[in-house]
Order: C-alpha cells, then structure tokens, then sequence
C-alpha cells in the first residue's frame, strides 16, 4: 500500500483491488476487482464483493455486507445501531458489549447514489437504484428506483427499457 492507507493486517483484500490514498480499512474483506475511492472507512466485519466502486467520502461500517457488482456512490454513509447512546445508565463510556451490531444488505448490481443515508436492518434489493441523497429507512425491493426522505418506490426497472443517464422520474 503507501503511506496515506490505514489498512489493518486483518484486512482480506482480492485480487486487483484499486486503493485510493487516505482510506482506513480494518477487519474488512474486499472482493476482486473493487476499486476503493479516497477517505473511505469500511469497519470490521463488513464485506465488500468483486466489482464494486465504493466512492470517495463513504463509510461502510461493521454489519454492513455489499455483494457483488455495486456502486456506493459519494458521501454513503451506512448506520449499524438504531438508537446509539455515548453512554451507559450509570454514565459509563458504552463499549462493544453495551450494544448489539444491527445488520444490513446490499444485494448483487444494486446502485445507491450519492449522499445516501441507509439506516440499520434494511436490505437493498439486487438491481435497485437509490437516488441521491435518500434516506432508506426500509428494504428496497428488488429492480425498485427509490428516492426521497424517507425513500419511496418510484417505479420499477423495465429489463426492455435501460434507464437512460440523467433520468429523473
């Protein structure tokens, strides 16, 4: 790697794996071919697969798995605890064994855009596309083009009809 990586020993990294400088990458696994942007952190126990883009600025934490051919756009940020506390009832700083790791799934081919939010618990189904700037607060159905806070179904993908760059339904 160089030295503008943070990228832990544990750290599970596929073959032509593309790193960007100034990303933090520790008890992770990233598929074949993935290409990391810069300032990205993607926490233990998260899995990316092979041929995704996870672009710059993005945080995949702990609990978080992407299959295989997906696009994180800029500024995804994914949430992995639905109600965080800095502390426990005594005031105590919280630590690993105050709280429980809430899962998500992101599924093969699915695209989520830019500035996205993706709360806890949530799957992304395979194919769909997340408009920027979303907030998932459910699961999204497989072929769906969701978007909005929270992100509503706006249509489905027609497999005849290719969804043409800069469509804005």
């Amino acid at each position: 790697m160089n030295e503008f990586c943070s990228i832990a020993a544990d750290v599970k990294l596929g073959e032509g794996v593309k790193l960007s400088k100034f990303i933090n990458l520790y008890g992770c696994e990233i598929g074949d071919n993935t290409k990391i942007g810069a300032f990205v952190e993607i926490q233990k126990n998260a899995t990316v697969g092979k041929n995704c883009k996870v672009s710059s600025h993005s945080f995949i934490c702990e609990g978080v798995t992407i299959e295989d051919n997906v696009f994180i756009g800029h500024g995804v940020t994914f949430i992995n605890d639905s109600y965080p506390r800095a502390t426990t009832a005594d005031g105590q700083l919280q630590s690993e064994k105050d709280w429980r790791v809430e899962r998500t799934l992101v599924k093969k081919g699915a695209s989520i855009g830019s500035g996205t939010t993706v709360l806890s618990n949530v799957t992304i189904g395979e194919n769909a596309i997340v408009g920027a700037g979303s907030v998932i607060t459910k699961d999204v159905p497989a072929n769906a083009i969701v978007v909005g806070n929270p992100a509503q179904v706006k249509r489905y993908i027609d497999a005849n009809v290719p969804v043409a760059m800069g469509d804005k339904e």
